[in-house]
């Protein structure tokens, strides 16, 4: 049984879904270990660690080889096409977004599982790339907050006078943000949050950040995930959080619904409120953005509404990549471990009354058995047809 590692191609991406850690625990799995050059280079694992660690350097995977793949971002179709019939692929899949390769992969036959649905129960902890990922993300974008913003994050008491430590804002409390106000914290900087779910006032605490309470509707999900906010509340919630943002010195956005596009928390004119200087950095860019206006991958000035400067508006892109060392250590962990559930004695075994193999499988048999993801083929589907008939 091969599984193949893939040197991953999307501009940006540095990690790698294996280590030479874990690819001693896939090897036994009884699995034949297959890594492409260089896969593992950016994340600081060269193909010589993989080689003691008992793989095999391939110079180009071909896919039509594979009984499994392992992957970091979602595959293209093409490589889901070229998959032999009854392959096991592994990774995170973005299904909401890439529609056609989920088609794909349904059409290959091809059996699927995307880490963004792992359950969130206790025992599928060890598997949660979302969380693994959101730690990373939620740390680095604190630290690219920090080398933007012209003052100090802590307070320093000097004989030339006493330097205030800056206020940071957290909106979102989930891994990242938790992760955010911690690293802030540790900064020295004075930290404040909301999150739309009250559950996550103690959270907060924990980190040692303020949790400010809004005036708002509860909207919390199954599994702990938010849920989308009414069009008035949404409208409610940016007038509540206007004061908290223009107070700000550095504003860190996290915000995300499973499944949607990130909900937009902040308007270019609450931006627009913020004194000269300070820093935002949305985390969501790449989702739709939590900020109005924000890009991912570029830094936009925004000038202030009094006209004496800018607010700098970051929309982070790939932050867990920046740091692909640690990123691929977590991520890869979380593979072998759903490896270890789908795999026995070199072959799958693939159990669907188990609830964490059901709950992460996108697609098996021809079909795609995530429904949200299937009804949103469907509508794509009908709305080809539509515009045929035209």
């Amino acid at each position: 049984m091969k599984l193949g590692i893939p040197r991953e191609r999307r501009e940006g991406e540095r990690r790698v879904a294996a280590t030479p850690e874990t690819v001693k625990q896939l090897a036994g799995l009884g699995l034949e270990v297959l890594v492409e050059a260089g896969a593992g280079e950016a994340a600081g694992h060269p193909d010589q660690d993989y080689q003691q660690a008992g793989a095999a350097i391939v110079a180009k995977l071909e896919p039509g080889t594979l009984t499994v793949l392992a992957h970091v971002r979602a595959l293209d179709p093409n490589t889901a096409a070229a998959l032999p019939r009854g392959a096991v692929t592994v990774g995170l899949a973005s299904p909401s977004s890439e529609l056609p390769t989920v088609q794909a992969l349904a059409d290959a036959g091809i059996t699927s599982f995307a880490l963004e649905l792992v359950p969130r129960i206790s025992r599928a902890q060890s598997m949660d790339a979302l969380s693994s990922q959101a730690l990373v993300a939620g740390y680095r974008c604190v630290l690219e907050a920090a080398i933007r913003l012209p003052r100090f994050f802590p307070l320093y008491m000097t004989a030339a006078g006493t330097v205030p430590p800056a206020r940071v804002l957290v909106l979102g409390a989930g891994v990242a943000g938790l992760q955010a106000i911690g690293t802030a914290k540790r900064l020295g900087a004075r930290v404040f949050a909301n999150d739309i779910r009250p559950a996550s006032a103690d959270e907060v605490a924990s980190m040692g950040g303020t949790f400010i309470r809004l005036d708002l509707e509860t909207a919390e999900a199954a599994g702990g995930y938010a849920r989308q906010l009414s069009s008035d509340a949404g409208t409610r919630q940016r007038q509540l959080l206007a004061p908290h943002v223009a107070q700000a010195d550095v504003l860190i956005t996290t915000a995300a619904v499973p499944g949607r596009p990130a909900p937009h928390l902040v308007t270019r004119e609450m931006v627009q409120a913020m004194r000269t200087g300070s820093v935002v950095v949305d985390l969501a860019a790449e989702s739709g953005g939590n900020v109005e206006g924000s890009v991912p991958g570029q830094d936009i000035p925004i000038p202030t509404a009094d006209g004496t400067g800018v607010v700098t508006l970051v929309g982070l892109k790939d932050p867990a990549s920046a740091m692909a060392s640690d990123a691929s250590r977590l991520y890869a962990k979380n593979v072998a471990n759903l490896l270890s559930l789908l795999v026995r004695d070199g072959a799958p075994a693939l159990d669907f009354d188990d609830e964490v193999v059901a709950g992460a499988c996108l697609t098996h048999g021809g079909s795609v058995r995530h429904q949200p993801t299937a009804a949103l083929l469907a509508e794509r589907a009908a709305a080809t047809a539509r515009e045929g008939a035209l």
